[in-house]
């Protein structure tokens, strides 16, 4: 089991590897996502899609949005090509750079590091956040002596991968809480995947387990848990993770891309009114059909998609919350990035719904 303490470095595994395999792939390097929305955007109409499969990664008894999309009907004729699967947002984006997959979806802050290390891509909707329902908490054992968070100090805390989503949660409740840097440094990650954190917490391996979603209200079936905080007391109601697409393929593809993007939107809202139930309803008969050997059983523990805005439209300030935290952490120099050139709406149908 690989352990790791927060660090200064706090870089994406094999991003040199990624980003050289990247240049190759696209022939450029920086990001402007704002020219390459553009000259997509001046390119496009209502033509047919250029590309009519996407390669991807799923996650085991799990749908993501664009196998629901496909499952509705709206991303025809374009068809999705399982790749494989991943429990790993930075994975699944620079699996993306480098063109084993098509599209890739990542925590917004995991994104910014990758485009700061000048990958060419494009952040082009949301897919996952937070809110009432659909939320992540730390766990401890019921009877942990573990408190606050001073207490985490030489503890162990699972994450599914580092550089992501809970690094920065993590790392912000340490902070707030009035842990020193050299006091942070203390507190050890340890990367576990999300389907084995609760056995791996009640196994005493772990001393906090990251649970979220059907895992964490499954646990909670079980007992003996209990929440030290929750993202949502940080963060509030927020999108935080987005798709992805390289800026090549967004410039050579158009019409595939707008398809995608608003096959992605429509599921996205589809799952946000209609009833619950249904909805999980349909989930299980995704991943029966697929025929994966897998378990449908944490199924029935989903709420909501937690995404903020109307066909998962990018806030600015779902970047600039990110932008302003590595800029303090001294990860981004002042300035390097801005956050409203790091992302396009251009291609969702809901945009102009958000804007006004």
């Amino acid at each position: 089991m690989k352990k790791t303490e927060f660090s200064k470095n706090f870089t994406l595994t094999g991003l040199i590897v990624t980003l050289a395999a990247s240049l190759l792939l696209s022939g450029c390097g920086g990001n402007k996502t704002e020219t390459a929305g553009a000259e997509a955007g001046a390119a496009s109409g209502d033509g047919e899609p250029e590309v009519l499969e996407l390669n991807y990664q799923g996650g085991v008894g799990t749908v993501t949005y664009p196998e629901l999309a496909e499952d509705l009907g709206y991303l025809a004729p374009i068809k999705l090509n399982f790749i494989g699967t991943t429990i790993s947002g930075p994975q699944d984006i620079q699996a993306t750079v480098t063109g084993d997959t098509d599209f890739g979806g990542a925590f917004n802050g995991a994104i910014l590091k990758l485009i700061a290390a000048k990958a060419p891509i494009t952040p082009v909707i949301s897919y996952y956040g937070v809110d009432e329902n659909t939320w992540t908490g730390y766990y401890v054992l019921e009877d942990s002596p573990i408190k606050s968070a001073r207490d985490l100090i030489g503890k162990k805390i699972a994450v599914n991968t580092l550089g992501a989503h809970h690094e920065f949660v993590i790392k912000e409740y340490l902070r707030r809480e009035g842990l020193t840097e050299d006091e942070i440094k203390q507190v050890t990650l340890v990367v576990v995947p999300p389907v084995t954190g609760e056995q791996t917490l009640r196994a005493g391996q772990i001393d906090v387990a990251t649970l979220g979603g059907l895992l964490r209200d499954k646990a909670l079936e079980r007992g003996g848990i209990r929440p030290l905080f929750k993202d949502r007391d940080l963060f509030g109601d927020f999108s935080a993770g987005s798709y992805v697409l390289r800026n090549d393929f967004i410039k050579k593809n158009p019409d595939t891309t707008r398809k995608f993007v608003e096959a992605v939107s429509k599921a996205i809202e589809w799952a946000r009114t209609t009833p619950a139930e249904e909805v999980r309803q349909r989930f299980e008969a995704i991943i029966e059909k697929r025929g994966r050997k897998e378990d449908t059983s944490i199924v029935k523990y989903w709420k909501s998609t937690g995404i903020s805005a109307k066909g998962g439209v990018i806030q600015e300030s779902e970047f600039a919350t990110w932008v302003n935290w590595l800029e303090k952490d001294g990860l981004l120099k002042e300035g390097e990035l801005d956050s409203r050139t790091l992302f396009t709406n251009e291609f969702n149908p809901y945009n102009n719904e958000e804007s006004k």
